[in-house]
C-alpha cells in the first residue's frame, strides 16, 4: 500500500473517468498467468491485492490501480549452449555450415521446447490517478515499467494525454542552489546524502553519504562546475526521500509516527485498514506533490 518510489506524470487534459467506467475499461485487460508457451503476460489485477476484489480502489476521487507482469526466466546462456550444441551436431553430420536463418529457426525451436520447464517471476506496479493534482503517480523507480503501465492504461481507456513532470528551471539547478545556501525551503529539510555530476563529458560523478553537505569538501565540487543531481530530503515529519534531477522521487519512506495515525483502525478488518492507509497516504501525497511543485516550479509548459 505504501508507495516507495514516484515516477510522476501530469495530464494535458483533465481526467474525468469515474470509478465504475474505469473498472469496466480495465476489465478487458486483466492479468492472466502465462501458459506453457507464453514468455510473458501483463495485465491489470486487484488494486488491493489478494484482499481486494476490484481492479480500481477509489477514495476521495483518487484511484489506485495495479498491473501484474509474469515473465518466464529462461537464461540466455542456457539457450546459447543448446543452440551451439545443435549447430555443431548438424555441421558435423552434414559437413556444412549452418546459415544464420537456420540458427534463428533452431533458436526458436529450442525456446519453445524449454519454455514449459522455465520458472516464472511475477512483479506488480501500482499507480495512483490523482485528478485533483491532474497527475498520475506510478510507484516505480523504473521509467520503463512506468511507461508500460501507462501504455496499458491508455489502451484500456482509449486516450491518456500525459507527459512526464518537468519544471521550467532544471531541478539540478534548484538542488545546487539549496546545497550552496545550506538549507532547503520549508517544509523540506536537507539530509546527509547527495550526488553531484559534471555536465561536461570529461567530468565525473561524486557521491556523498552520511556526510555534512555544508562542508567545504562538498562545496568545492560545486565550485568546479558540478551540480546536484540527487539530494536526500525530508518532507515535514512524514516522508524521507531522494529527489532526482529527472523529477523522479526514489526511496520514499513514510515515518513510523505518520503511519501510526491509523493504529486506532486496527487490523481485524484488513480491507478497512488498507482503505484507511490508502486515504492517509493519498492525502499526504497531495500535500507532498503540491510542496514539490511550489519549491521547483513553475512547471515547464507543454507544447
Amino acid at each position: 500500500m505504501w508507495f516507495k518510489n514516484l515516477t510522476l506524470y501530469r495530464f494535458n487534459k483533465p481526467f474525468t473517468t469515474d470509478t465504475e467506467t474505469l473498472e469496466t475499461a480495465l476489465a478487458d485487460f486483466t492479468f492472466s498467468p502465462c501458459s506453457s508457451q507464453d514468455i510473458s503476460k501483463f495485465g491489470f489485477s486487484n488494486a488491493l491485492g489478494k484482499k481486494g476484489n476490484a481492479l480500481v480502489h477509489s477514495a476521495e476521487n483518487r484511484h489506485l490501480i495495479c498491473v501484474t507482469k509474469e515473465e518466464k526466466i529462461l537464461p540466455g546462456q542456457v539457450i546459447k549452449e543448446a543452440l551451439d550444441e545443435k549447430v555443431a551436431e548438424i555441421e558435423e553430420q552434414e559437413n556444412r555450415k549452418v546459415t544464420k536463418k537456420e540458427k534463428d529457426t533452431i533458436k526458436d525451436e529450442i525456446t519453445t521446447t524449454l519454455l514449459p520447464r522455465a520458472f516464472s517471476r511475477r512483479s506488480q506496479t501500482h499507480a495512483l490517478i490523482m485528478p485533483e493534482l491532474e497527475m498520475i503517480l506510478v510507484d516505480s523507480s523504473s521509467a520503463t515499467k512506468a511507461e508500460e503501465l501507462l501504455a496499458l492504461l491508455r489502451k484500456a481507456v482509449g486516450s491518456l494525454p500525459v507527459i512526464p513532470l518537468s519544471f521550467a528551471t532544471p531541478i539540478e539547478t534548484t538542488l545546487t542552489q539549496w546545497l550552496q545556501a545550506g538549507e532547503a525551503p520549508a517544509p523540506f529539510e536537507m539530509q546527509d546524502e547527495a550526488e553531484l555530476k559534471s555536465d561536461s563529458d570529461e567530468g565525473g560523478i561524486v557521491r556523498f553519504k552520511q556526510q555534512v553537505l555544508q562542508e567545504d569538501e562538498v562545496l568545492a565540487h560545486i565550485a568546479t562546475g558540478k551540480q546536484v543531481h540527487k539530494l536526500a530530503l525530508h518532507f515535514g515529519q512524514s516522508i524521507a526521500f531522494l529527489m532526482q534531477s529527472d523529477a523522479s522521487v526514489k526511496r520514499i519512506k513514510f515515518s513510523e509516527e505518520f503511519r501510526a495515525g491509523n493504529d486506532e483502525v486496527g487490523t481485524e478488518d484488513p480491507i478497512a485498514r488498507l482503505d484507511a492507509d490508502f486515504a492517509l497516504m493519498g492525502s499526504e501525497l497531495v500535500a507532498f506533490i503540491n510542496a514539490l511543485n511550489q519549491a521547483f516550479g513553475p512547471l515547464e509548459q507543454s507544447v
